[in-house]
């Protein structure tokens, strides 16, 4: 996902191609009436009025009738009208002899909660609606005199809409959210998840990253808890924050950045690294006044790194192409790493995704010691590094018998073979991982029924009761290609509150199918089947010979081989998927491609553009600002071997850029660059109900001269709302081409606004709120990545208070709290 250069190693990130086949407040937006009428009889007075944020509303009233149930009563009414997501304070002002007691009743409408039912001022989230939906409240009241005023307020909903001001584009070192909304930092780089281990001191020389939070946090995800301690998901003030750890701003770990003194690297730096990648849970629980705080010393705190053991589960458990040093019967490995994007379970397990895992390898002058097979394999993979990212495999710990540097270096030997060297262990990366977050003495286990690529996430779709469930899956790197699990078992609700998580995981994600989409162009699709047996021999292709399959085994493992050989559609470096909890159409972001890694020639209907996006005085041609395709299996069946598709946004620079470029009419408070990060809202909640909000993240190298990296948040329609247009491409050197497509309906203002920007030098990745919709988690990744330890070039999030920080102050990846100051659902 993060695309940068280690500094004084050679990293990347999807960028190789290996292929060669004004803030609207809520008084504005209600109508203000009120009135009120005294009750008569005795000295019991009272009025009542519904307050959305601090707007008094509608107001009408009644005398009472004959048919009043009770006598001498008075009857005062109010009403007003608000929209979904909102909040809504229901108050009665009770005077003279005052109340003994007072109580709020919900009479008609959608059952909402009431919090503090029995005071004056209760109040309540408005509901998801399609359409005006109207709510009836009843208050009772018995004053000193032992007599009774009845009210009643009625409040009419109305549909969800983005409730606040697109943000303007900026560069500068803070979150920047709209007016309405506060930030506030959570957890950050080094910080200690254990009992006695230090305050970070942020210089370079902290230690023990093992019990503390990693670097690059990318992808991250709620877990709930309850009181006393118990999976709870429906909690939203306490809970585990589960976050992958990509990778390094390796300049800012150690005192001057990392040290090879003769070449080989020094083995407490090593460590370091190592054990800053990976995966944290930490506990965070909410206190006094919405403030967030994480639980140093939680006992469900946890660091998963690269030398975690884990096990191997599904179809290439115990294959020869699995076997180690470690594991001479190919059923267990260590660790995890290069973590991007994720995905989480129904029954209560975070995935964990392995991405750019090939860079971190030493690999080069033993092709006299390699088959062809595996010689094509090894290429087709990006595993040819002479030195690895981080040289790990050239330490030489003090202890001789400690392997966790050697086994980065795959190299084979003279003589030697798969269990006296390291040649296979990069087959034990690029593996799905599910992890049990609530019970830490589980170890991890890789799916491998789901195949081994540059893993960017694993998305489900919507789960059905007796259907099986499918597993989304992208290839981040440019000219990869998309997937799809499909479970051999169905559905069973039940399965959802299973005691053991990882048992349940073993009977859907150990067997099934893996399939590879390949796009028509005219907007239908079809799931092509790895299948051994159905695969054909992969053809030779530039240096490499034909690739002959030798069992199911071979075809998971080398994954990007079979989807090769079956025809599959190249895109345009496919990254994160998300689901819509409503319809259940697929969402593919396909960050960006390049003229180097894609001619003018090369475009087809879903990776339709080529053109140039200029930068200062630069031209940037391809497809550098990227966009977001989506699908819709047929018969809403996960099962489906057919689907239609469309591109729902094309991301533009809306100065620049022509219409042939912003197909999708972005404006200034909507226009982005790279989309990365995907997710729609919990449908806990109004914010993922009826037309469920997408948060769409950015992870850019085109756009930066306009702005830091940004999330916006959608209403997205449907597959299909849009229409065919005819573009012109235009390729370096002034050659011209046409590309027929099928985009989604054009953005407005109420459709696609700009939520965040990050501060300087970051991606924005990793996003979540809790149940209630009320807060949200957002990662922001390697801030100040340009700089250096002496000059660093972002001072985040040390800089978030007050804009400013001490010179010198290290940047440091961390996830912020972003909450509505009226208590709302964020976003609308």
């Amino acid at each position: 996902m993060t695309e940068l250069t280690a500094h004084g190693f050679a990293y990347s990130d999807g960028d190789v191609d290996t292929n060669t086949s004004s803030n609207p407040s809520l008084n504005a937006m209600i109508e203000q009436r009120y009135s009120r009428r005294a009750a008569l009889r005795s000295g019991a007075m009272a009025a009542s009025a519904a307050v959305f944020g601090g707007a008094v509303l509608a107001g009408c009233d009644s005398a009472a009738s004959g048919s009043d149930p009770f006598p001498n009563i008075i009857s005062v009414g109010s009403s007003g009208t608000t929209k979904a997501g909102r909040v809504v304070t229901l108050t009665a002002n009770v005077t003279d002899n005052g109340a003994v007691t007072s109580t709020w009743v919900q009479t008609q409408g959608p059952t909402v909660t009431l919090i503090n039912p029995s005071s004056t001022t209760p109040s309540f989230i408005a509901p998801a609606v399609a359409g005006a939906t109207t709510l009836r409240f009843e208050y009772r009241a018995t004053d000193t005199a032992g007599q009774v005023t009845i009210e009643n307020v009625d409040v009419t909903i109305n549909a969800a809409e983005l409730g606040f001001t697109s943000i303007a584009k900026n560069r500068n070192d803070v979150v920047t959210v709209p007016t309405g909304y506060s930030v506030s930092v959570l957890t950050r780089l080094g910080d200690p998840i254990a009992s006695g281990v230090s305050a970070y001191k942020n210089d370079g020389t902290d230690t023990d990253f093992a019990n503390r939070i990693g670097d690059h946090g990318d992808a991250l995800y709620w877990y709930g808890l309850s009181a006393a301690g118990a999976r709870d998901d429906n909690s939203s003030v306490r809970g585990l924050l589960v976050q992958n750890h990509e990778n390094l701003n390796v300049q800012y770990l150690h005192p001057a950045g990392p040290t090879t003194p003769g070449g080989v690297r020094p083995e407490a730096e090593a460590i370091k690294e190592i054990e800053a990648h990976g995966v944290s849970v930490t506990e965070v629980v909410e206190g006094a006044n919405r403030a967030w705080t994480y639980v140093q010393n939680s006992a469900f705190n946890r660091r998963i790194t690269p030398s975690t053991p884990m096990v191997f589960n599904g179809p290439v458990r115990s294959a020869a192409l699995l076997r180690t040093p470690y594991s001479t019967d190919g059923t267990a490995g260590r660790g995890t790493i290069n973590n991007c994007a994720n995905g989480h379970t129904m029954w209560g397990t975070n995935i964990t995704c392995e991405e750019n895992w090939a860079g971190y390898f030493r690999r080069s002058g033993d092709d006299a010691q390699r088959t062809a097979r595996e010689l094509v394999a090894l290429r087709r993979y990006g595993v040819t590094s002479s030195s690895g990212n981080y040289g790990w495999s050239t330490v030489t710990p003090a202890d001789s018998g400690n392997t966790l540097f050697r086994r980065w270096d795959a190299r084979a030997t003279v003589g030697g073979s798969a269990t006296t060297d390291w040649r296979n262990e990069p087959n034990q990366f690029g593996w799905v991982v599910e992890i049990d977050p609530y019970d830490k003495t589980k170890a991890p286990r890789k799916r491998t029924a789901l195949g081994r690529m540059g893993h960017e996430g694993a998305w489900f779709g919507n789960a059905t009761p007796g259907r099986k469930l499918a597993v989304y899956l992208g290839d981040d790197s440019r000219g990869e290609y998309f997937y799809k699990f499909v479970s051999n078992a169905t559905w069973t609700a039940s399965d959802a509150q299973a005691s053991d998580r990882l048992a349940t995981g073993d009977k859907y994600l150990d067997a099934g199918t893996l399939y590879v989409a390949r796009f028509n162009a005219d907007g239908t699709g079809n799931w092509l089947p790895l299948v051994f047996g159905q695969v054909p021999n992969r053809p030779a292709a530039g240096a490499d010979p034909e690739y002959v399959f030798a069992d199911q085994a071979d075809i998971l493992t080398h994954a990007r081989l079979a989807a090769d050989a079956v025809g599959a559609t190249r895109m345009d470096r496919p990254e994160w998927t998300a689901t819509n909890p409503v319809t259940g159409e697929i969402y593919l972001t396909l960050t960006n491609n390049n003229a180097t890694l894609r001619q003018i020639t090369g475009t087809d209907a879903a990776n339709p553009r080529h053109y140039s996006d200029p930068k200062g005085a630069s031209n940037q041609f391809g497809n550098p600002n990227g966009h977001i395709l989506r699908l819709r299996e047929n018969g809403d069946d996960p099962a489906s071997l057919t689907f239609a598709w469309d591109i729902y946004l094309f991301g533009a620079d809306s100065v620049d850029a022509n219409s042939d470029v912003n197909i999708s009419g972005l404006t200034a408070t909507n226009d982005f660059s790279s989309p990365d990060g995907l997710w729609f809202s919990r449908p806990s909640n109004p914010g993922g109900l009826v037309k469920p909000l997408l948060w769409i993240q950015t992870d850019d190298g085109a756009f930066t001269d306009r702005t830091n990296n940004q999330m916006l948040v959608a209403m997205p329609g449907v597959t299909g709302d849009g229409a065919n247009v005819t573009i012109t491409n235009r390729g370096n050197g002034g050659t011209t081409g046409t590309q027929t497509t099928r985009r989604g309906a054009l953005a407005t203002d109420a459709t696609l606004k700009r939520f965040l920007v990050g501060p300087i030098g970051c991606e924005i990745t990793g996003v979540d709120t809790t149940p209630d919709g009320r807060t949200l988690f957002v990662g922001i990744q390697h801030p100040g990545e340009d700089g250096t330890a002496a000059a660093p070039d972002s001072s985040w999030p040390a800089t978030q208070a007050t804009g400013a920080a001490p010179a010198g102050t290290r940047p440091r990846s961390a996830v912020v709290v972003i909450t509505k100051n009226d208590g709302g659902v964020v976003g609308l």
